[in-house]
């Protein structure tokens, strides 16, 4: 092949004691066309991955490939960066093993290696789902429930811990489900907010991260040809048809707006003389209760239905929750879009099945609806329980979002540690009893994970630290920062999830509302617990969080529409950005009713974002393959759409066949990970 080198070799003149101060200009150009290269048969534990041509591949492949290597930074402020990157990666390992939630194997064998261990796959942590139920079988069964453990759980200090019996709670000796105390939280929380703030890792972050984009647009120019050469020749599978999941879309707003105006007719001509609701202590019929308001279904438009967010709700988060009360009015939106009302979420419960119904006539699309908890008391687990019954698809899969706002100045309870209890206790006691709680325990078993959500732009003038109160002493009605929800929320599930793992029983992933706004300790606060997150704008903001993101491929599920119309317009939206730097960005849809106009809002995500950002086939083919490996599908799911080998990383762990997503992109994604990650290793190695 040909090859055009061209190097400089300028040296500095320096004193020879100033060698650790040393500035390298070394740039090393190398065009390499059409070359083959196969598997390496060695073992990942002496791979030294210097120029990245080294990674597991299937078959031979070929590919346009250009090295661009430049270095232009101090000896002492590269080894500075590089030991706290791998001190952050740590840190997020930990708290991922901690609470059952993934973490990328690729990453892992080098922190081994820099450690001097050998990796044991068996190690590796995931997550456990629960499978779909086979043909013929009741996804509702109660009858083979695991017999009751006789445990105790109870709170203490705002998270809850399993006890022996009511003798061992009492002199609080736990059994052995470990979570870091708050202290060692806000240790490493102090130590990642010290390092953002470092200069010297900012800027060596800053320059990784522009070299990363100009990389793949090199890569772009060389190879996106032979990309979409092999995605011709891939029989059978294109993007139409490539599984995609809406892996963040809150079920209140799951539906459009033609189509709730279309319901509230249909049942008004249906039901008109049915009592539906509470007026003032007083049951009213649906006509009664549209009297009431002034109001008749047949004179209904979208425009005067009003729930769709514009340049009105920009910047202004209470405009926008206004937005899920049609024609403006709270009672209808108790009656449409609530579980607990009178008719117990009836139609609330109807809509959400028409929408999985055009689930299935689009065949390849797949939802995680949010499901609202307030922890106001704990009976809501069984009334939603009791709802989700009413809502079985194979293509939704449950979620459970809770409103971050404390409720202590309306009553509702006494103290931040009572709405905790409220939310994990119930879980817990049937975790430890499935048989005392039947209901709840199946429905359990199809919730694949928590969230957080509320208006992040609210400063909520805490930090979080030593000195803050324990959530029993929270009984002001001040709101606690995001960081203190967070700590606690991931303590429960990392204990919950313990719990559940040794009752063989499916886990939860922790994927809170994080970066859309407010300050960038939000973003590292979840780079600490949360298997994933959804929006992540604020990471723009933060070099070296970006670049952490980046280095341990945490998933991102981006709204640029739902963006557009609250906090950040669309052709400024970081997502192609993402993309391009090899962060793990999927598209989703957030709120359909504000802020789409088909029955199909995926589809209409995945357009716009096509067109605006002149995405390519392999493009949204490998954003529609990231949904899938961030979602709460099962293993066997996940299977069937990714391929047998999904779990591995790099090209070996795509199947074409499956994903449309070109081998040569997977390579090039694998190269450029180990690379960054091999920088961090050998200068880690020599500290």
């Amino acid at each position: 092949s040909d090859q055009l080198v061209a190097q400089d070799d300028r040296k500095q003149r320096e004193p020879a004691s100033h060698n650790t101060t040393k500035i390298f200009h070394n740039y090393f150009l190398v065009f390499s066309y059409l070359v083959i290269f196969k598997i390496p048969l060695v073992p990942w534990q002496k791979y030294n991955v210097l120029f990245l041509n080294r990674f597991l591949l299937n078959a031979d492949l070929k590919q346009h490939r250009l090295h661009l290597s430049a270095f232009q930074v101090t000896m002492d402020d590269f080894e500075l960066s590089c030991k706290g990157l791998y001190r952050a990666l740590t840190i997020r390992e930990k708290y991922m093993r901690l609470a059952y939630q993934r973490y990328p194997r690729t990453v892992s064998q080098y922190l081994r290696e820099i450690e001097g261990e050998t990796f044991k796959p068996e190690d590796q942590l995931q997550p456990v789902f629960t499978p779909l139920p086979k043909e013929g079988q009741d996804p509702f069964d109660t009858k083979e429930l695991p017999k009751n453990l006789g445990y105790v759980a109870r709170m203490k200090d705002g998270v809850i811990y399993v006890y022996n019996d009511a003798a061992a709670a009492d002199k609080h000796q736990p059994k052995d489900m470990p979570c870091p105390d708050y202290a060692t939280f806000i240790d490493d929380m102090n130590f990642l907010i010290a390092l953002i703030a470092q200069g010297p890792t900012k800027t060596y972050t800053h320059r990784r991260l522009k070299f990363l984009t100009s990389k793949f647009n090199v890569h772009e120019m060389l190879n996106e040809m032979e990309e979409l050469k092999e995605l011709k020749m891939n029989p059978h599978r294109d993007f139409y048809n490539c599984r995609k999941v809406d892996t963040h879309i809150h079920a209140a707003a799951c539906m459009n707006q033609k189509h709730l105006l279309r319901f509230i007719k249909k049942s008004y001509r249906v039901d008109a003389d049915r009592v539906v609701h509470k007026l003032q202590g007083r049951e009213v019929t649906m006509r009664e209760l549209f009297q009431s308001l002034n109001l008749h279904p047949y004179d209904l438009t979208v425009d005067s239905l009003d729930v769709h967010a514009g340049r009105q709700t920009f910047q202004r988060f209470d405009k926008f929750n206004a937005k899920y009360n049609p024609v403006g009015a709270s009672e209808l939106r108790d009656l449409y879009l609530k579980t607990e009302n009178h008719i117990d979420g009836e139609y609330f419960a109807t809509i959400i099945k028409e929408v999985a119904s055009d689930l299935e006539d689009a065949k390849y699309q797949y939802a995680e609806p949010r499901l609202s908890i307030y922890g106001c008391n704990p009976n809501e687990w069984n009334k939603l329980s009791v709802f989700t019954s009413f809502i079985w698809c194979n293509l939704i899969q449950q979620w459970i979002y809770y409103t971050v706002v404390f409720v202590s100045s309306r009553n509702f309870v006494p103290h931040f540690g009572k709405m905790l209890e409220n939310i994990f206790l119930p879980v817990f006691q049937a975790t430890i009893d499935p048989q005392s709680n039947p209901e709840l325990s199946i429905f359990l078993k199809h919730v694949t994970g928590f969230d957080s959500v509320d208006d992040e732009s609210k400063h909520s003038g805490h930090m979080f630290s030593t000195k803050s109160p324990k959530p029993e002493e929270w009984d002001i009605v001040k709101n606690p920062s995001y960081t203190y929800y967070i700590y606690y929320m991931y303590a429960n599930i990392a204990v919950l999830n313990q719990l559940r793992r040794q009752r063989g029983m499916n886990t939860f992933l922790f994927r809170p509302h994080c970066g859309e706004a407010g300050a960038v300790t939000h973003l590292l606060a979840s780079f600490m617990t949360a298997d994933n997150i959804s929006h992540g704008l604020n990471l723009k903001k933060s070099p070296v969080l970006q670049y952490l993101y980046f280095l341990t491929q945490i998933p991102i599920a981006m709204s640029p529409l739902s963006n557009n119309s609250l906090f950040l317009e669309y052709a400024k939206n970081p997502l192609l950005e993402f993309q391009k730097k090899g962060l793990v960005v999927s598209l989703s849809t957030d709120d359909p009713m504000q802020f789409h106009y088909t029955k199909e809002p995926l589809m209409e995500e995945y357009a716009i974002a096509a067109q605006v950002f002149k995405l390519s086939t392999c493009d949204m083919c490998e954003i529609s393959r990231n949904s899938v490996l961030q979602s709460g599908m099962s293993h066997e799911e996940k299977l069937h759409c990714l391929g047998q080998h999904y779990l591995k990383e790099g090209p070996e762990g795509n199947d074409i066949r499956k994903t449309n997503v070109a081998q040569i992109r997977m390579a090039y994604r694998y190269e450029t990970l180990c690379y960054e990650l091999n920088l961090i290793k050998e200068d880690t190695l020599v500290i």
